[in-house]
């Protein structure tokens, strides 16, 4: 659905965050006069009155049956389509869209395709994997454009002047169906692994790989791009798209940590500053989706080596008395924790685990920890006595010390003690901020603060936006 079809219609948003501000100006760019109603909460009703559009409702409570009043209701894409209210709505005839729906019908080209368009997905990696693919296009000459998830809402790159080369978008699991609902096509779409996240906002794994499926198998890219090394990915069938594989030994792979073309050698990966063998992994995706767009990926591969990594992701923030603070709020699963540590074995590690509970399985993680535990391990907030339970009953085989407090301020001090002055303490909850943190940034800031860094130093997202 195009912008302009809102015209005549009843619609709301729903949310006021960063993508809510976006889709409002969005909309008002186009249709200044179309009434509009917005549901948030009371500090951002506020802020939205403020604006003085004089055609905006602000109302602090939304329910199925107001909802169901409009016609189409651009919501945020933290608001899930799953929840009760939103069911209600759908099946009294509302139709939901995000703007990410808007963005990808406005650009569509007549065939359906948004040129150069990469988009990336996957549950962990993918706004390093983005990133990386905007470096290496710009190191090619492009003009590209770095948004979606990864922290520019693409409705607020919606008519750049001039256009960019390239569009490297990161797409999460809420966004994906948003593509499939535009009716539009990715020209490449990239997926790189996995694994059970987001159960709430789903309401189970099934639909969690289902919904993360979408962007290859509903909105049917001219080329996919897909991990071999994933099982379900490697099983998957795309008779619309043309299947690009990495990680497979005709393609871009790593044997060990050095990077093959086929059979050839093209480098060693371990002096690149991409934090993981996960993240060197994911290099592959970027230089096999460089290829299917037509350029000449072996003479970019080098430049990965002044890539800028990002915030919260495995960031070294720096040493302190002894210890070394590495900041990995973006983790959300109990995957992407022992991914973490794995990048510092060997070392004297305290571990901080926990936040928002969302019904993730913590069992395999604590059966993990029998052998290849750190030297200690924090657990904090609400799914942390969950977690600290199952570690309780492995913690003196795994030879590693447990403490169990509330708040990440606590668990900081725990890590200190823990240490003595000598190790790194790793934050890499393997779970959501919400509840205490407004999001992974937040959370991310209040640890440096905590660990005696600037929060505006390490907080900021390199490349982010056109260039």
């Amino acid at each position: 659905m195009r912008i302009s079809q809102l015209e005549g219609r009843r619609v709301a948003l729903w949310g006021w965050g960063r993508e809510g501000r976006a889709a409002h100006h969005a909309v008002r760019s186009r249709l200044p006069s179309l009434p509009l109603t917005l549901f948030c909460n009371e500090a951002e009703a506020a802020e939205a009155t403020a604006l003085g559009d004089r055609q905006l409702s602000v109302e602090t409570h939304a329910t199925g049956e107001r909802l169901s009043a409009f016609d189409i209701v651009i919501k945020s894409p933290g608001i899930s389509p799953y929840a009760p209210i939103a069911r209600s709505a759908t099946e009294a005839g509302t139709r939901f869209v995000g703007g990410t729906s808007l963005w990808f019908a406005e650009h569509a080209q007549a065939d359906g395709i948004v040129a150069h368009s990469i988009c990336v997905t996957g549950t962990k990696g993918k706004s390093t994997t983005t990133s990386l693919l905007a470096h290496l296009l710009r190191a090619a000459g492009h003009r590209t454009a770095l948004a979606g998830n990864i922290g520019l809402p693409l409705l607020e790159v919606l008519e750049p002047q001039p256009a960019p080369d390239y569009w490297a978008i990161e797409l999460s699991s809420y966004q994906t169906g948003d593509v499939v609902a535009s009716d539009a096509r990715p020209d490449i779409a990239i997926v790189l692994n996995l694994f059970p996240e987001h159960l709430d906002w789903h309401g189970s794994e099934a639909r969690y790989i289902e919904d993360k499926l979408k962007l290859v198998t509903g909105a049917h890219p001219r080329v996919a791009v897909l991990n071999a090394a994933d099982p379900r990915l490697a099983a998957l069938s795309l008779p619309r798209s043309d299947v690009h594989w990495f990680n497979h030994a005709d393609g871009w792979h790593l044997r060990e940590d050095a990077l093959y073309r086929g059979d050839a050698f093209v480098m060693d990966t371990r002096p690149l500053p991409l934090p993981g063998r996960h993240n060197r992994s994911n290099l592959c995706a970027v230089l096999t989706a460089l290829e299917a767009a037509g350029i000449e990926a072996l003479p970019l591969a080098a430049h990965a080596s002044s890539f800028r990594p990002l915030p919260n992701r495995l960031q070294t923030m720096g040493t302190r008395a002894g210890i070394t603070w590495v900041n990995d709020s973006i983790s959300t699963t109990p995957h992407a924790t022992l991914a973490a540590l794995e990048c510092f074995a060997g070392r004297r590690i305290a571990l901080l685990v926990g936040g928002h509970d969302r019904g993730v399985d913590w069992s395999d993680f604590a059966a993990l920890m029998r052998v290849q535990a750190p030297h200690a391990i924090i657990t904090m907030g609400a799914n942390g006595p969950r977690i600290h339970a199952l570690l309780a009953a492995v913690a003196a085989e795994g030879g590693f010390s447990l403490a169990g407090v509330e708040t990440l301020p606590e668990a900081v001090a725990a890590a200190r003690a823990a240490l003595d002055g000598d190790g790194v303490v790793l934050l890499s909850p393997g779970a959501p901020s919400f509840g205490q943190y407004r999001d992974y940034v937040a959370r991310g800031r209040h640890f440096a603060e905590l660990a005696g860094f600037d929060p505006d130093d390490i907080t900021a997202i390199p490349g982010l936006g056109i260039a």
